[in-house]
Order: C-alpha cells, then structure tokens, then sequence
C-alpha cells in the first residue's frame, strides 16, 4: 500500500490502536508522540484558558478520518471531527464509489474575501457613488497599508464596488486576497482602517465596518460522477417494495429524483444542505476552522434568490451519476486556533494539503460525498437502517456497557431493532449472565 493512499480496506475493523499506529506512520511519528494528543484532544485546559473566556475546562469529541478520497488525482486522508453516528462511514463509503470513477474534481471560483463599510445619511446616492468610483485607487492603496505583511505574502484589496440599498444607505464593499488566511481579522482591519475615508468621500455617516460571511467572492465547486453499475447493491431496496433490490440504473434514479425533490421545494433543501455540512462542518471543525462561519455563508447562498434552494444537485447522464456543488466556503491554513491547536495542527499535516484553497475543495468534497450517501440511503432502504446500527454503539455506551461489551451489545440491538437503553439494558443483563455469545 502507498504511503500516500487514502484507500485503506478493512481499516475500521482494525482495533482502536492499530489504527492510532497506522496515522501515527502516515504523520512520521511514533505511537508514543501521537497518542497523549489523541487522549487528551489537543486542547488542554491551560490553552482553552488563553483562547476563550471564562474557562473552566475542554469539551471532547470524536476525531475520526475518512478514506478513499481522491481530490484532482491526489489522495486525501480527511479527518473529521464529528458526534453524529455514520457521517464519517457514509462519506469514506461514498468516495470509494466515485474513486471507481476517477475521484472528485474541485476549484476555487475566486479566493477574495469581502469587507463592507456602511455609509447613513446619504443625500445623493449617485454623486457620493461617483465621488468614490473615482477614489478606488486611493482607498485600495489606503486598504494595502493597514495590512502590509499579508501585501507582503502577494494578498491586498483587490476590488472595491459600491452597492445602493436605497432609504439614503450605501454600502462599499471591497474584495481582499487573504492567501492562507481565512481572513475574518485582515478583513475587519482593512474595514476599519477605511471606514472614516470612505465616508469622508462620500460625504455621509459611517455605519458599520466588517466582513460578510457570504462570502460570494471566495466560492468553491466540487463534482463527482458515479458509475451507475457500481450503485446496484443488494441492500438497496425498492422503498415501495421491500421485498425488490434495486439495479444500479434504479437508484441513479432515485438519487437524481430525491435531488430534484430538494430543488423544488426549501423543506426539503434544509435537510438536504444540512447532509451537506454533516461532511464539510467536521473536516472544519477538525482543521481548526470557523464552522459558524462555513454555515452562515452556505445558508445564505443557497437563498441568494429570495428562496432557500440546495447547494448540490445529482443527475443522470449516461451511464453516470454526477453530483455537483457549489458554495461559498472561506478556510485557512494558518492563523487563529491553527495556531495554538495541536490537534488541529496534526489534522492538516495528515490532509497534506498546501494551501487553504486545497483545504476548501477537500472539505466541498466531503460535502458532496456526504450528500450523496444520504440521499441514497433516503432514496432506497430508509435513513434509519444503517444509521441506527451505528447509533447502537452510543445506545449501549449510555446503558452502562464496558469497552469490551460494546460491540457484543450493539450488534445485538441492531439485531433485535429495537435500539433503546431499556433493550440494551436487558441485553447487558443476559451477556454478563452468559445468555448471549461475547464477540471475540
């Protein structure tokens, strides 16, 4: 197996610290260096201590990584962080079916992000628009100044518009290159470092001065077809008939037909982008990224037109499924948490990524592989069945299993298809009685 590859068969049957060992040898590391990081999330409570207020300790969830993810020819070892069951299963399932097809396919439109300054009291929009039309020489060169390292790293303002909202209020917004930054401090920088100029030019009242989070100047786009031979799978079901497995042809289908459902109708398209942001919010949240920000700018994209639509779409073409996506989404590799998280240092190393533009392609990656497990799954057997098998380990967690009873129980919830503590109680009762066999 190359040292590189993302295609790692079996690996979720290996125990938990054979597979700490195995990322441990992808990050050249020992298992002694990895592990106390692992243990203790990174994040010890003297660092929370100097990055937000009021600390009185760290909150813990689960790192994992996903599998079998090819992005533009190189393969991605993707670590999510996430709580929700069958994410990071659903994702890794679904990139080993595009891999079959060549991978994902991802870029970045554009890679500005956008401060806005608001101008009050404007008493003749189109004069104090002209005034600053002509001043955008100045006030990009004003900008630059105020962040002259990132000018430095070849980042800057790159653009300036004006936008008239009516009722006497103008907005200027201006489109700054952050590099690997996600930018939200260069941005408020710039803004403030502008904001009385610009009024004094326009000749009105300084409103507010800070980013925006739809930030429609720095979108990405990521597509993946699927060979629909490679979706027949005996566990897919006809939801109508139960009893009937699916051809590949039928949940292509079925795919495309959930996808037009969302399209149609915002309902719909919440649940739809919410699959969505299960992949992208955790490859976030384990990069160190701002997951807050991710979501308000997805949101508000997919609602730009006055109603709320889906951020990816599947089709049929041929004897392909593609799928789609495009969104704003502003990462970095650098600066804020990066910084002062250790896990989240190690997260990226393990991507290998080079720039935050390869960092939000992966993560729209993940997104539409996550969307498309969803909707399979919606679209034949039900979300429940799957989901719930995995579920079944938290249940028998939260009912008092051990480490070494967890499997035994869950499977055997899973099993009965009743999973709920009071089940899972019962069956913890007849294991530790001998009633049940243990799982070796």
């Amino acid at each position: 197996m190359n040292s590189k590859d993302s295609r790692i068969p079996g690996f979720y049957r290996l125990s938990l610290a054979n597979r700490q060992s195995l990322i441990a040898s992808r990050l050249s590391m020992s298992l002694a260096q990895l592990q106390p990081l692992l243990e203790t999330g990174g994040m010890t409570p003297e660092i929370a201590n100097n990055t937000v207020e009021n600390v009185i300790g760290t909150y813990a969830l689960p790192l994992g990584v996903a599998l079998n993810f090819c992005v533009n020819g190189v393969d991605r070892i993707v670590p999510m962080v996430v709580e929700e069951p069958s994410v990071i299963a659903a994702a890794s399932n679904a990139a080993r079916l595009v891999r079959l097809a060549g991978g994902f396919t991802a870029r970045m439109l554009n890679t500005w992000m956008t401060g806005q300054v608001e101008l009050r009291g404007v008493v003749n929009a189109s004069e104090s628009k002209d005034a600053l039309e002509q001043a955008k020489a100045h006030l990009m060169a004003a900008g630059n100044s105020a962040v002259p390292n990132l000018v430095r790293r070849n980042g800057g303002v790159r653009d300036i518009a004006i936008r008239d909202l009516g009722l006497g209020t103008l907005v200027v917004h201006f489109h700054l290159e952050c590099q690997d930054a996600m930018g939200a401090n260069l941005v408020n920088t710039v803004a403030e470092a502008l904001g009385a100029e610009i009024a004094r030019i326009a000749k009105a009242r300084l409103g507010l001065r800070i980013l925006t989070n739809l930030c429609d100047q720095r979108r990405v786009q990521a597509s993946c077809r699927i060979h629909v031979s490679d979706l027949a799978d005996a566990k897919a079901v006809d939801a109508m008939a139960p009893q009937r497995k699916m051809s590949g042809e039928g949940v292509a289908q079925a795919v495309a037909e959930a996808s037009h459902f969302a399209e149609i109708d915002p309902y719909r398209a919440a649940t739809h982008n919410k699959g969505i942001m299960n992949g992208i919010d955790s490859v976030v949240v384990a990069t160190g990224n701002d997951f807050r920000a991710a979501e308000a700018g997805a949101h508000a994209w997919a609602a730009r037109d006055g109603q709320y639509r889906p951020l990816a779409h599947w089709h049929v073409d041929g004897e392909y499924l593609v799928g789609e996506l495009e969104m704003p989404l502003a990462l970095g590799t650098v600066g804020g948490t990066i910084r002062v998280h250790p896990i989240a240092q190690m997260a990226l190393e393990l991507t290998a990524v080079r720039s935050a533009s390869d960092l939000s392609e992966l993560a729209a990656c993940v997104g539409l592989a996550s969307n498309f497990s969803a909707l399979r799954a919606l679209a034949t057997e039900g979300i429940q069945r799957g989901h719930m098998s995995l579920h079944a380990r938290s249940v028998a967690l939260a009912a008092g299993a051990r480490t070494d009873e967890v499997d035994t129980v869950a499977r055997a919830l899973a099993a009965s298809g009743a999973i709920n503590e009071a089940t899972a109680r019962a069956l913890l009762d007849e294991l530790r009685s001998k009633a049940i066999e243990r799982l070796p």
